[in-house]
């Protein structure tokens, strides 16, 4: 039977942050920011491995941190590389060599700690019955067009616009075969921000899936302030039982 696999790339240096430590190793509320992302994928039980990339002269602190904090589906810790998508790579070669091609990957940002079951469990269902599954969040904000960076060219109806988020999932042997086709002329990705791009740009099908507002990428101090109010949500949450939400029926068996 195909596994479930978790990718978590956690290469990034902080540099928006200005701490001086990569954001991801920052502490909240007494847990680094990939501890409390790593939780969320080892609490869920449809996950069975979880591979992470990280930036090279801190796989050894990552280490004592998952042993610490008892991660057990952690499989392995590969070096992250000069890209995002380079690091995502990494993580699934490392998966490739004790899984199936049919295995479902949830590639997701370690700085992503609000990620919610139910979500992992729409983004599961939907890319095991569509074969992709991208996490997108509707945009609420007016899109505007400006190519010199001072006057606006257009601003288009916003009502078909959506901001990509993650997980971004996949079949395991549709996105190594697409990294090695972008990987043969574009092997900088340049131009390629993420997953869902790579494919679209290969021409693939991609199947969307509404996320939450809530699944938000810590990068600034301003970040952590509402990942801190997000942790108060979640345990009001958790002790009076509300916010939770069923995988929608057109994903249902």
């Amino acid at each position: 039977m195909s596994k479930n696999i978790a990718i978590i790339f956690a290469g990034g240096v902080g540099a928006r942050m200005g701490s001086g430590l990569p954001k991801q190793f920052i502490e909240v509320n007494g847990k680094p920011i990939i501890i409390h992302t790593l939780d969320i994928f080892e609490e869920h039980p449809e996950i069975d491995e979880i591979y992470v990339s990280c930036k090279e002269d801190y796989i050894r602190k990552l280490s004592k941190l998952v042993q610490r904090h008892m991660i057990s589906k952690v499989a392995k810790i590969v070096p992250g590389g000069v890209t995002g998508l380079d690091s995502i790579y990494n993580a699934l070669q490392a998966a490739r060599e004790h899984n199936t091609p049919d295995a479902v990957v949830l590639i997701h940002d370690g700085v992503r700690p609000c990620i919610t079951k139910e979500l992992i469990d729409e983004d599961l269902a939907c890319v095991k019955k569509y074969g992709t599954a991208i996490t997108c969040t509707p945009l609420y904000e007016t899109p505007v067009i400006c190519k010199d960076g001072r006057s606006i060219d257009e601003i288009p109806p916003r009502a078909n616009f959506y901001t990509a988020q993650a997980p971004q999932c996949f079949r395991l042997g549709d996105v190594l075969e697409a990294h090695a086709m972008m990987r043969k002329d574009n092997p900088g990705y340049e131009g390629v921000v993420d997953t869902c791009s790579m494919m679209k740009k290969l021409g693939r099908e991609v199947t969307l899936v509404e996320g939450l507002r809530g699944n938000i990428k810590v990068t600034t101090p301003e970040d952590l302030y509402t990942f801190r109010a997000m942790i108060q949500y979640r345990e009001t949450e958790q002790i009076f039982g509300f916010g939770t939400r069923e995988v929608p029926s057109r994903l249902k068996k």
